[in-house]
């Protein structure tokens, strides 16, 4: 038996009235996403995956359709329910990595927890040095942003996406910023989680060789899907790694 929809969107639609001009960012969205899948989102710049992507996450609302997450109605939710979604449920990791400058990379991962009820500052700094340390980041975690590198700080952004133990990932760009090395490093980490924690993800990319990393890539174009297609072979960034480390080796 199929497992129910961790996100299903019916029709999804999303219109921005810019005075003159109406902008169609969604035009009729029908999808499903079950729990354990790796999804990528991909297409050219205008597509609407990332505004997409922010009505999964309950940051913006549909103009029309409707979105079910975990089998709710997102639509009829107010706004402190869906803050309590965004804080408990979803997992979002940015493109800029969003850190706080002054403060550390052990903070900067508290601060969900710092909205959850009954967790201790104890539990907090407990929960945040475990999610550091599933991003390879246990020696780091008195480093402030500025003494990481860009790798390191989406790591810590990870990192912070997970302490809330959620049920969905959601993460927009998040290799946009890096070089290739590093953005096989991240993959890594997206692929771990979703291997030994069955954590659902939903990624949004615009680079082609990242979208094969997942195990399904769906297009958008013009605010609407054109292609959902599994991935045959999906791209292993563990095994990819080892192979790099090797030819630097050799080659040393």
């Amino acid at each position: 038996m199929k497992d129910a929809p961790i996100i299903r969107v019916q029709d999804l639609t999303k219109t921005y009235d810019l005075g003159e001009v109406l902008v169609h960012a969604l035009r009729g969205i029908t999808l499903e996403v079950t729990p354990g899948e790796f999804v990528m989102l991909t297409g050219p710049s205008g597509s609407g995956k990332s505004t997409f992507m922010h009505v999964v996450a309950c940051l913006d609302r549909p103009t029309s359709g409707q979105y079910w997450l975990n089998g709710r109605d997102v639509a009829s939710l107010g706004s402190h329910a869906l803050a309590h979604i965004r804080n408990a449920e979803i997992g979002f990791v940015f493109q800029g990595f969003n850190l706080l400058a002054r403060t550390s990379a052990l903070e900067n991962v508290e601060l969900p927890l710092l909205y959850a009820r009954g967790v201790s500052t104890k539990e907090r700094r407990v929960r945040a040095a475990a999610a550091l340390e599933a991003v390879g980041l246990a020696e780091r975690l008195g480093h402030f942003p500025n003494q990481l590198s860009g790798g390191q700080q989406q790591r810590v952004a990870i990192a912070r996406a997970l302490v809330n133990r959620p049920t969905l990932l959601l993460a927009d760009e998040p290799t946009g910023n890096l070089d290739s090395r590093t953005s096989i490093e991240v993959m890594e980490i997206f692929q771990r989680l979703n291997e030994e924690r069955g954590l659902t993800i939903v990624l949004v990319t615009h680079e082609h060789d990242i979208a094969e990393f997942g195990q399904r890539v769906v297009t958008f174009r013009d605010g609407r899907v054109v292609s959902d297609r599994a991935v045959s072979a999906p791209r292993h960034a563990a095994l990819e790694l080892a192979r790099l480390d090797e030819a630097i080796a050799r080659s040393a």
